[in-house]
């Protein structure tokens, strides 16, 4: 923890509502008006306290877009967990929890550095990646909404592509968003990559990312990516980026997060 997550103080928040995204994720929503100045690949830490003074602690990522009314956690269920069963079993809207954040200042991105942007995702480390493609997304509506009507103002592509690995099509967060935003915008990529059943698509994936399989991601994809992102458990992290680096990615460009577990 560095000083600066050590100052900055806990608050007490409302959780404003609960939605199930996958059979094992739920996205919990935050009165958080305070956090509009986050950076998309930021996290909060969050702590639940007993009545005998025990408290645990976890550190979420944000997946909204910075400036959101709200903001956005993935909690995915961990039998053994401390806080997870908490707000899947337990927790209410309306409930206040203690949180500290946003925090963290390298795993970031917004739309001023630019792109090609490519994002990898294992589960639940959808999150950060989210933020980001979400805030890429907003940038450009922003500028068309500042135009003048009568003037014709050039899109400029900044070419994105997720890929997100679960173990099947029922547990890939955001899909409907995800395809709703690759329908609308050509220079936005998204493949699922699904390890246990049949992917959903020709165009996605039924295997684990190993080289092999990113090294034809990026065949497909045709762009060289100035930045990426990598986020998921530890196993999966260190697979993908060894992978990106065997297939010709400069490992100064890759930025990683990850969690426990395998």
């Amino acid at each position: 923890m560095t000083t600066g997550e050590q100052n900055d103080p806990w608050r007490d928040v409302k959780i404003e509502r609960i939605e199930q995204l996958t059979p094992r994720i739920k996205s919990v929503f935050l009165e958080l008006p305070a956090l509009t100045s986050h950076r998309a690949g930021q996290h909060v830490n969050v702590r639940l306290t007993a009545p005998d003074g025990y408290a645990a602690q976890r550190s979420y990522s944000l997946a909204s877009v910075p400036g959101a009314d709200t903001v956005e956690l993935l909690i995915e269920k961990l039998d053994d967990g401390e806080v997870s069963p908490f707000f899947h079993d337990i927790a209410e809207a309306g409930e206040s929890i203690e949180v500290r954040g946003p925090l963290g200042g390298h795993f970031v991105w917004g739309p001023a550095d630019g792109g090609p942007l490519l994002l990898i995702a294992g589960g639940s480390g959808i999150a950060p990646l989210m933020a980001m493609v979400r805030a890429w997304a907003a940038d450009l509506t922003a500028v068309v909404a500042q135009t003048v009507a009568t003037v014709e103002v050039p899109q400029v592509p900044m070419p994105v592509l997720l890929v997100c690995s679960a173990r099947t099509p029922a547990d890939l967060p955001f899909r409907a968003e995800l395809l709703a935003l690759e329908a609308a915008r050509s220079d936005f990529t998204f493949i699922a990559v699904t390890t246990r059943e049949p992917p959903p698509r020709p165009t996605d994936l039924g295997r684990r990312l190993d080289a092999a399989a990113i090294a034809n991601v990026l065949g497909r994809w045709d762009h060289t990516p100035r930045h990426v992102y990598v986020c998921g458990a530890n196993r999966f992290v260190e697979a993908v980026a060894n992978g990106l680096v065997d297939a010709g990615i400069p490992a100064a460009r890759i930025k990683t997060e990850r969690y426990g577990g395998a």
